[in-house]
């Protein structure tokens, strides 16, 4: 049976508030983007589905969660790689892939599609979106600084088109002003996100033993913005 994905303002504009008194409180993100993304969760299901990188990585039931998760094995693979950028970045960070299924796990007491419960690929293809988002950081170059999320989740709307993630960056962009640092760089990662490949269908698994560099020319994304981070109160501190 399909899931009801009726919009909830008011669900999201309260996930809204918290998550701007907490930023580091993450499942009121996915709280945010559950509300109001509407059918748009279904129809990029379609389209990766109907996408040949989508229907092969759906045909051999790959969990891109696995991989990320073993650390060991990111850490493997060949410096200067994005494996080993991606192993890092969470070391860096203190995170894990089981922590962003925890918080996706804590938003909506469930698995991290909100598409069809009845369908296997669907859910899928939803866990696979949300392992992307720490895939994105990094290929990307956004820290997981306050600027640097924001950045990304700008990035991510013309990627997917889902207006829950699209409110989280028009809230940022509209406190912090579109010519103040930050509503600069936000516009600059909407438009990295537009000229792009599109990243979602990715053989991310062929990818993540390749130079980092080359995984940025083949996809388009160009160099890494320059940029200065604002960390969150429970962000660990920058390597001095």
């Amino acid at each position: 049976m399909a899931t009801r994905n009726r919009i909830r303002i008011g669900e999201a504009r309260r996930a809204m508030r918290k998550l701007l008194a907490n930023p580091d409180d993450t499942a009121q993100a996915f709280r945010v983007i559950a509300a109001l993304s509407g059918g748009s969760g279904g129809r990029l299901f379609q389209r990766f589905r109907q996408s040949p990188g989508g229907a092969k990585i759906l045909a051999e039931k790959r969990h891109l969660f696995d991989v990320l998760n073993d650390v060991e094995g990111l850490r493997a693979m060949p410096a200067g790689s994005l494996g080993a950028a991606i192993a890092e970045f969470y070391d860096g960070e203190q995170l894990s892939a089981q922590g962003l299924a925890d918080a996706s796990q804590a938003a909506f007491g469930g698995a991290g599609s909100r598409i069809d419960d009845s369908d296997p690929d669907a859910e899928l293809f939803g866990t696979r979106l949300r392992d992307l988002h720490d895939v994105f950081h990094v290929v990307t170059g956004y820290g997981r600084d306050l600027r640097g999320e924001a950045a990304v989740l700008a990035f991510t709307v013309p990627q997917t088109r889902n207006p829950g993630i699209a409110y989280l960056v028009l809230t940022v962009l509209r406190r912090a002003g579109p010519r103040s640092p930050l509503g600069q760089l936000i516009r600059q990662a909407f438009g990295r996100g537009r000229r792009s490949a599109w990243l979602v269908d990715q053989d991310w698994e062929s990818l993540l033993p390749k130079p980092i560099e080359s995984v940025r020319e083949q996809l388009g994304l160009g160099a890494p913005p320059a940029y200065e981070q604002v960390r969150s109160a429970g962000a660990p501190p920058l390597p001095s």
